[in-house]
């Protein structure tokens, strides 16, 4: 019997064995897929937490409701792989045998990175909103804040879903107008990239927004450490940045598991074909999901266009045929703009995102680069969509490769 290892239960690592396990015999093969913590979060929903939009139940779900009864689910910390030998050894002693290996073990925030952000004004009046206790305690923090220096900091690149920032900051405006104190709340957005936004295009819009809603920003800050007891972030430059609430971005990092297996790059991150997403070292693993090296936004909605391209690609290898399928680096996010209204954002890695319309089946279209009502509700809707049809490996009528179709060039 042959087997297929997936390592991580997230959204990656879900989607990926639904998807396979509809087409696998299991007369013929053993899938396994491998996780700790025994919880699903929606992570795009950790955004509206601290505004109370969301409570911590309307983004959690156990991960077995996800999970086909026939296959086989290990609860473990994950030690290393060890390509050389086809295995995967966990922290219990077991060890997994494979002969396809897919990685969809995710990244997560590194605070203890940058010296002094886990210090003692670590969720106290220093936050992060990436991790479900984070957002909570953020939350907890915003319902008796009576306003001052609000600073939304990006540690370094690259993060995991890169408009979530530019996102605070713009509910931040709309929340603290709406209670009332947003006269008494300076808001302070400070990024490492030259602009806004990774995009240029997409950058234009976003800093004429922050202007717009009155929302300081600081391009080019590589941020040094953080000094808890003067309330402040130091650049590596001694640049000063003072602050009574620090909402920080920190370094995210691939799987520590990746780095105990020396395949990832300084940051954990596995080195992957940007078309193939196969691993660029071994030709029986492939990679997905947060846990890649590739030049594309690391977020749901691009795992949905992976997933298609990563299922064709194996599905070909098992076959002994010529892979064919070709990621095209396709993203689309919505970008929440406050007071009801979003923005919409298409593009790959040759295309920078454009204004005009994304088609949409049923529902569409929506309007790009441009803040609407129907954009909000499109970026509410995603959580149902994750939930009921991208975990279940169940289609969605989104192409996986970028489209022209409604966009207007310059």
């Amino acid at each position: 019997m042959k087997k297929l290892v997936i390592l991580g239960a997230g959204t990656a690592g879900t989607t990926m064995l639904n998807k396979f396990h509809k087409v696998m015999d299991p007369m013929d093969w053993e899938i396994t897929i491998v996780d700790h913590n025994e919880t699903h979060f929606y992570q795009p929903g950790f955004l509206f937490i601290p505004f109370g939009v969301y409570k911590e139940e309307d983004v959690i779900k156990p991960k077995r409701d996800f999970f086909p009864k026939s296959v086989n689910v290990i609860m473990e910390v994950i030690d290393k792989i060890v390509p050389a030998e086809n295995k995967v050894y966990l922290k219990d002693g077991t060890e997994l045998v494979y002969d396809y290996l897919i990685i969809a073990t995710g990244s997560d925030i590194a605070p203890e990175e940058t010296e002094g952000l886990k210090g003692e004004l670590w969720q106290k009046c220093i936050f992060d909103f990436y991790t479900i206790e984070g957002a909570m305690k953020l939350a907890e923090f915003f319902k008796t804040w009576e306003g001052g220096k609000l600073v939304i900091n990006i540690t370094e690149m690259p993060i995991k879903c890169p408009v979530a920032p530019l996102e605070f900051a713009f509910l931040s405006d709309w929340f603290f107008t709406e209670k009332g104190i947003r006269d008494k709340t300076e808001i302070h957005f400070v990024t490492p990239l030259s602009s806004a936004f990774t995009k240029e295009k997409c950058a234009e819009v976003m800093s004429d927004y922050l202007v717009e809603k009155n929302i300081k920003t600081t391009v080019d800050f590589s941020t040094g450490r953080v000094d808890n007891e003067n309330k402040k972030i130091i650049s590596w430059d001694e640049i000063e940045i003072p602050f009574d609430c620090l909402v920080t971005i920190p370094t995210n990092k691939g799987n520590e598991c990746i780095a105990r297996s020396g395949m990832g790059d300084e940051l954990n991150f596995v080195p992957t074909d940007k078309y193939t997403l196969r691993s660029k070292n071994y030709e029986n693993i492939f990679v997905i999901g947060d846990a890649t090296d590739l030049p594309s936004s690391k977020a749901g909605s691009v795992v949905h266009f992976q997933s298609e391209v990563l299922f064709e690609n194996l599905m070909s290898v098992i076959e002994g045929r010529e892979m064919k399928a070709k990621f095209d680096g396709h993203a689309n996010c919505f970008i929440e703009s406050g007071f009801g209204k979003a923005l919409l954002i298409d593009f790959n890695y040759e295309t920078e995102p454009l204004k005009g319309h994304y088609p949409l089946p049923l529902i569409g279209p929506f309007s790009l680069l441009q803040e609407t009502r129907m954009n909000h509700f499109g970026k509410l809707m995603f959580k149902w969509t994750y939930w009921n049809l991208l975990l279940k490996g169940k289609d969605i009528p989104v192409s996986n490769e970028m489209s022209m179709k409604g966009k207007i060039k310059d």
